[in-house]
């Protein structure tokens, strides 16, 4: 095949895959901003609220163990391309029910299918990443920001004009259903290898890579999702009733955190290029930790609002690069095979930290105070520099023991790339 060809079918699977990205952002952002209507909608008490809520990563937690499996029999992008049209479908049935054992089975179904999503999105871009041999992964994440942006727009107009649920979800589907569809047959899937008949277990379904090897980045992913979550679900309240603030002016916030996520995103590959991984995880984690260090003991709204600012900008590098660094770990450890395993195994680890982080500074707060309570998610984030050494082989650096993975372009009888 010519180097034209490769280059294109890199390329399409390259922008099939961030428009998934995109709208998973989007469809996460539309249901997680309207929580207080479908509480109203359905009539769900303040006590049985946090079940419901916990529900959903747990659940995740499930679809991303069960990926795992799944991708040793078929290829990631087969996940990703059934698994994102159960998640807007049921997104729909969280708009469309009427009693709360629908809802719960709606957020149960959702809950599983964006487990699968999520670890056969990050699947498929740690294996193109190694194809392009340079970081593109923030790419990726800057692509769920935007999302994420467009969703929560979305949803703040359905909530300005009163608009029902349904009716605020049922055109956003419409379009982005037949889109991503449409999209999913450029995704571009590692070239399944057969493995020797004698090889172990393990060494023929990538998943002989051990938890120590791992370790790191699992705590490095909890670990960022609790500083996440308490930003998404802290920021308003902090503002308003530690810093005083207007209910308006609380939610610029996590509005700014997005922004900056976004904007550190979409410049973060070329950091990574330039100066390694290494180094732009190392410089997130102190511009993260430096945020909540601002945010601690800020004396007002606006020193509040730049500290959640520089969170973002500190944060949205981290979470990304360590799934490109589990997976060239565990190419390195295990074969090619080895790196879905990985992806899926720590992908557990951002539900993890989004379920502790909440309720984490929430008891703090309450036993002690919000401003010391934010002094502890910037302690753990700054457990990140002990292992960031673990990030550093770049992509380029995957020629060492295995070579670069062949592509296979799905969506055309699986020619080899």
């Amino acid at each position: 095949m010519t180097d034209a060809r490769l280059g294109q079918r890199l390329r399409r699977g390259r922008g099939s895959l961030a428009l998934s990205f995109f709208a998973q952002g989007v469809a996460f952002a539309l249901l997680v901003t309207r929580i207080p209507a479908v509480q109203d909608r359905y009539g769900i008490s303040d006590a049985l609220l946090p079940v419901f809520l916990a529900a959903v990563p747990i659940l995740a937690g499930v679809g991303s163990v069960v990926t795992e499996r799944l991708v040793r029999r078929i290829a990631p992008s087969a996940v990703l391309r059934w698994s994102q049209p159960v998640v807007m479908l049921a997104l729909l049935g969280v708009a469309a029910g009427t009693d709360v054992w629908q809802v719960a089975l709606a957020l149960g179904i959702f809950g599983l299918a964006v487990g699968a999503l999520d670890a056969s999105m990050n699947m498929l871009g740690v294996s193109l990443q190694r194809a392009y041999g340079r970081s593109i992964m923030l790419g990726f994440h800057a692509a769920y920001s935007l999302g994420g942006i467009a969703g929560a727009s979305l949803a703040w107009a359905g909530a300005h004009w009163d608009l029902s649920l349904l009716v605020s979800y049922l055109p956003v589907v419409g379009v982005l259903l037949p889109v991503v569809l449409v999209g999913s047959r450029w995704y571009a899937d590692q070239e399944r290898v057969p493995q020797a008949p004698d090889a172990a277990p393990g060494e023929r379904d990538g998943a002989g890579v051990g938890f120590r090897l791992l370790l790191p980045f699992c705590l490095v992913m909890a670990f960022a999702y609790i500083g996440d979550s308490t930003v998404s679900n802290w920021s308003a309240k902090y503002l308003q009733d530690v810093l005083g603030s207007s209910e308006e002016v609380a939610t610029v916030p996590y509005n700014a955190y997005m922004v900056t996520t976004l904007l550190g995103r979409a410049v973060g590959d070329l950091g990574v290029r330039r100066f390694g991984a290494v180094a732009v995880v190392r410089c997130g984690t102190v511009l993260a930790a430096a945020g909540f260090a601002v945010v601690a003991v800020a004396p007002g709204p606006a020193v509040g609002i730049l500290g959640f600012t520089l969170l973002g900008f500190g944060l949205c590098v981290i979470v990304p690069q360590t799934f490109a660094a589990a997976g060239r770990r565990a190419v390195e450890a295990g074969g090619p095979g080895a790196s879905d395993a990985a992806v899926a195994r720590l992908n557990i680890f951002n539900y993890v930290g989004f379920l502790v982080g909440s309720p984490l500074v929430g008891a703090l707060g309450d036993a002690w105070s919000y401003r010391w309570a934010m002094v502890v998610p910037m302690v753990l984030v700054l457990v990140t520099l002990r292992y960031a050494r673990s990030f550093g082989a770049e992509p380029a650096g995957y020629g060492g023991r295995h070579e670069r993975p062949r592509i296979v372009d799905v969506g055309r009888g699986g020619n080899e790339v």
